[in-house]
């Protein structure tokens, strides 16, 4: 589903990304970890649109989409879950979920069933503002409403962060469920190491930039991983 090879990033005059190599395949969880500041969340952005590479390919099901907007990149399958949430405060959470209908057509402008059925919370707060909502609620509404586009590859940029440990269940027991429809790929960004290491099928470890570590869950001891994300 997702194929990057050599993507390099730029803000201004500082480069972010140095030829960066990356795969996922849909049925399957990548997680993407390091320490503060090591370029993932910028690599997330890139696959979302939200910043153009400066160099190299992307592939997402086999069709080169580099430079693609975000709104191009939500039509043609991307979800992403931006690390903060950025729900509407003084929208409901009805209408937060429905800014998702944008790209799509106008016959599948709806909230299906299973999006109450995974966040049952979000059912019974739907009139409620965003802004009123806990922070675990409000992460579970960031994932329902990327949920409602429809996506082929999940962007989740560390849906853990400031969250309490029974909503941190709930979100491992979804993205576990999403993972075993086998009709998406899911890239997560995360440094919240047991959960990562549980869920993930394959990882990428960066640093400055780089990736310094990737393979298949079974090639890649956990203390090897550990070591890499804490350099």
């Amino acid at each position: 589903m997702l194929d990057l090879k050599d993507i390099t990033l730029h803000y201004g005059a500082s480069q972010i990304l140095h030829g960066v190599d990356m795969t996922a395949g849909v049925g399957e969880i990548c997680c993407l970890m390091g320490s503060n500041g090591v370029g993932k969340t910028s690599l997330l952005k890139v696959m979302a649109g939200a910043h153009p590479s400066s160099g190299g390919s992307y592939h997402l099901n086999g069709a080169a989409v580099a430079g693609r907007k975000a709104h191009q990149l939500a039509a043609a399958g991307v979800g992403y879950v931006p690390q903060g949430r950025d729900i509407f405060p003084l929208m409901t959470v009805r209408e937060n979920l429905e800014t998702g209908f944008a790209c799509l057509p106008r016959s599948g402008r709806h909230i299906p069933d299973h999006i109450y059925d995974l966040f049952p919370v979000l059912k019974k707060m739907s009139g409620r503002r965003g802004g009123d909502l806990s922070g675990g609620q409000q992460q579970q509404l960031a994932i329902a409403r990327a949920l409602i586009t429809k996506p082929k590859l999940l962007l989740l940029d560390e849906p853990t962060e400031g969250i309490q440990p029974n909503i941190i269940q709930q979100i491992g027991e979804v993205i576990r469920y999403l993972k075993s429809q086998g009709d998406m790929a899911i890239v997560l960004v995360e440094q919240y190491f047991d959960f990562a290491f549980d869920l993930a099928d394959r990882f990428y470890a960066m640093k400055r930039g780089e990736v310094i570590l990737s393979g298949p869950k079974q090639d890649v001891s956990k203390e090897k991983l550990r070591e890499a994300v804490s350099i």
